[in-house]
């Protein structure tokens, strides 16, 4: 009888070795190599059975002759789903949907599913039981009768009852807790994982039946499993937010049918989540106007333009040594924001306490906000507040220039639509922008203290 292989395997690349090494020789981190253990074939020739592939596309075609068109795309019935999606599932494809315990990971995938009406859908859950399930699908709202719910764990007989429906979309809640016969290992190990990936993206590849899996997130923020999981599948989502505030995010970490830019905003409510077609009017705040210490910048992700507030507080270090706290901000960015003001401006700030917050618990990296960053600050810092109908956008260099940014026409819609009477912009910006169609004021900024002189005289 022939004895089990042990390899290590890096949870974070992949790399295997036949012994182990503290850092990995592939993408250099420490600690990352785990002990795996491969079983040989059972000599019955047990295995997972899948359909036989199609012979179609086999062998090599020459390039001139495939014909390229627009994939076909399954509508989810979710304008913020489908957004992230980059128009649609695509059939035949691997999707793993992945977040922190609790966000609503489950919530969202069953609220998608009973609104595909007209379609044969197969709900694995290894969670939890089917009872649990019908009293969230009854809390949700909508019925579904092409919606079947199997609770298993075993790989071979989720293949079993997939080639009895078969099924237009399958969901696996959650892939940590599924397992096949065919590796000898608990499940939610990496080999589990990893063998269990890869069968079902050659039954998707094979039989064109799009496949969602939810998968969990370990402590470092990163999904659970190997790295090669997210090699495995098609697209990768990132279901994002603050269990303490309303909203949920949804990005693309991967996606090879779409755009990575784009992103879904939910609210979550006692009935489910609601799509926030307008997220500008939900994250400013109504009673503004008086407060130092806010800002509004005109911020893009993807295609979409919204406005956020961008909040600060600037106080004594009360301890000698002064605080730099951000929350939905890279920390290191305001560092150097901070740096620029007491350089170029003559703002002194290095025995000062300074906090940011993004309000609604939303994650900003575009770097059109660095002006409004600065802006709160300086309004914290000398208690004057920022007039209510002026908002901003536009990135601060080293130098203390205002560099230009991307879609300004979008930045200048979205604030003229929400009422604004004036916004900041980077004087590079105005070329080629007619004034003329635009009810708003435009004031061109070529650098910081200019910025500054405009909002505060």
């Amino acid at each position: 009888m022939a004895k089990d292989k042990t390899v290590y395997v890096c949870d974070y690349c992949g790399q295997e070795s036949v012994k182990w090494m503290g850092k990995c020789p592939a993408c250099n981190r420490w600690g990352t190599m785990k002990e795996m253990r491969l079983s040989q074939p059972s000599p019955k020739g047990k295995g997972i059975n899948l359909p036989s592939p199609s012979k179609a596309g086999t062998g090599a075609v020459p390039l001139h002759e495939i014909e390229a068109g627009a994939e076909p795309r399954i509508d989810m019935n979710d304008g913020e789903l489908n957004r992230v999606l980059g128009g649609g599932l695509v059939p035949g494809s691997l999707v793993l949907l992945g977040g922190e315990p609790g966000i609503g990971k489950s919530t969202l995938t069953l609220q998608t599913v009973l609104q595909l009406q007209g379609r044969r859908i197969l709900y694995v859950s290894g969670e939890e039981s089917a009872r649990q399930i019908k009293l969230r699908a009854d809390r949700l709202g909508p019925k579904n009768e092409g919606l079947y719910v199997l609770c298993e764990t075993s790989l071979e007989t989720i293949f079993q009852h997939i080639e009895e429906m078969q099924p237009d979309l399958v969901v696996i809640d959650s892939i940590q807790t599924v397992q096949t016969e065919t590796v000898e290992s608990s499940a939610g190990s990496l080999a589990q994982i990893r063998e269990c990936a890869a069968a079902l993206l050659r039954y998707a590849k094979a039989g064109g039946t799009s496949i969602l899996l939810i998968g969990h997130i370990n402590k470092e923020g990163s999904l659970a499993g190997p790295k090669v999981l997210e090699h495995i599948v098609d697209v990768v989502l990132q279901f994002e937010g603050d269990q303490h505030h309303l909203y949920r995010i949804l990005r693309s970490m991967k996606n090879r049918f779409g755009s990575t830019s784009e992103l879904g905003i939910y609210e979550m409510r006692h009935d489910g989540l609601r799509q926030v077609s307008n997220p500008s009017e939900l994250l400013l705040t109504d009673n503004r106007e008086g407060l130092s210490g806010v800002a509004i910048s005109c911020s893009v992700e993807g295609v979409r333009p919204f406005l956020i507030e961008t909040q600060a507080l600037v106080s004594t270090a009360a301890y000698g040594t002064a605080q730099r706290s951000t929350t939905g901000f890279d920390g290191r960015r305001l560092n150097m924001l901070l740096a620029v003001l007491e350089k170029r401006v003559g703002f002194k700030l290095a025995q000062k306490d300074v906090f940011l917050n993004i309000a609604g618990g939303l994650r900003v990296t575009d770097p059109a906000i660095d002006l409004s960053v600065i802006a709160a600050v300086l309004s914290s810092n000398g208690d004057m507040p920022i007039e209510g109908d002026v908002c901003m956008a536009g990135e601060v260099g080293l130098s203390g220039e205002i560099r230009p940014v991307s879609r300004i026409e979008q930045r200048i819609t979205e604030a003229q639509k929400l009422g604004f009477k004036r916004i900041l912009i980077p004087s590079h910006n105005m070329n080629g922008l007619d004034k003329k169609q635009y009810k708003i004021e435009l004031v061109p900024v070529r650098r910081v203290v200019e910025a500054v002189r405009e909002l505060f005289g």
